[in-house]
């Protein structure tokens, strides 16, 4: 089965009948990615200070004002509402090393849409949604709105970009320059942008993913929620050499050797780099997320987030 090579603004605007039966919220099912004991959990919205008032029977005995109740010599507890909206900002890689499939579809377009999904959620639920869309070049910004025609932007740049990937072009034959847009370049953005109480989303593969990484995440991390979606391919775990087969990367070409070993030393290869990763975000207290190109965005979603249709 050939993968789908490229997304149209048309499939982004479908993916909104599939934005339903999970949630990004920190009150997860038992069975989401999200809930358990050894998994992170979202922070979700934060709480400000509403009033002072006079305990009642049945309020929580966690929010007394021992001060106040001191000073005014009758128990008094702080109350708190919750902030109504928490802005998501979804950083969305399409860059080169993104565009591989082997079957349902490139892991650019299983990007675009995860993306599309999770801002279609993010505006049913009443927040704002913006992104970062970046290829080699270029790091699209669509600022967070809590409006429709602000998903529609940030669709937009996601299939222009997308698209652009399908155009062979001479820099995209090369090797890429000290100028090319990194991961890192793009978490620098985010930082700027989400500076407290944002859910900040990582669509990516992780290529070039470093020790700077891991500063920058944390970085984000300290004031914000963060969720990181590694999407990944399985003819990785199934790489099998055969005469007269090549590979290419980043402008170089190579021809596969025949041999037996090739999918233990690449799943090798594959499994330290997922076991390293996960095990980083998981000392960061960040969830991370797999995500293959083979099976259904939405399908895949329920399954790690928890069905709560």
């Amino acid at each position: 089965m050939s993968a789908r090579v490229t997304v149209t603004f048309q499939d982004l605007l479908q993916c909104k009948a599939d934005a339903r039966g999970f949630s990004l919220q920190p009150r997860q099912p038992v069975g989401s990615l999200l809930a358990g004991r050894h998994a992170s959990r979202l922070r979700g919205r934060g709480l400000s200070f509403e009033e002072l008032r006079q305990y009642r029977q049945g309020d929580d005995i966690r929010q007394m004002d021992w001060k106040a109740t001191a000073r005014l010599r009758s128990p008094h507890i702080r109350v708190y509402s919750e902030e109504r909206e928490r802005p998501a900002l979804l950083l969305i890689d399409q860059r080169t090393p993104m565009f591989f499939g082997s079957q349902r579809a490139m892991k650019s377009v299983a990007a675009a849409e995860l993306a599309a999904i999770g801002a279609w959620r993010s505006l049913a639920s009443g927040d704002r949604v913006g992104g970062l869309i970046f290829n080699d070049t270029e790091i699209a910004e669509v600022r967070p709105h809590r409006s429709q025609t602000r998903v529609l932007n940030l669709l937009h740049q996601i299939v222009r970009l997308n698209q652009e990937l399908a155009v062979p072009t001479a820099s995209s034959a090369s090797p890429p320059s000290s100028s090319a847009v990194t991961l890192n370049h793009v978490l620098e953005n985010a930082s700027r942008i989400a500076r407290h109480d944002h859910l900040v989303i990582l669509i990516s593969d992780l290529d070039g993913a470093d020790e700077e990484t891991t500063r920058l995440v944390t970085r984000i991390a300290a004031h914000n929620d963060i969720l990181v979606t590694a999407v990944y391919d399985p003819l990785g775990i199934r790489l099998t050499g055969a005469p007269g087969m090549l590979a290419s990367h980043r402008g170089r070409t190579w021809e596969l050797p025949d041999r037996a070993s090739i999918p233990e030393d690449f799943q090798e290869a594959f499994g330290k780099v997922l076991t390293r990763w996960r095990s980083v975000f998981r000392s960061l207290q960040i969830p991370l997320m797999p995500l293959s190109t083979a099976r259904p965005v939405a399908e895949q979603i329920r399954v790690l987030f928890g069905n709560t249709a």
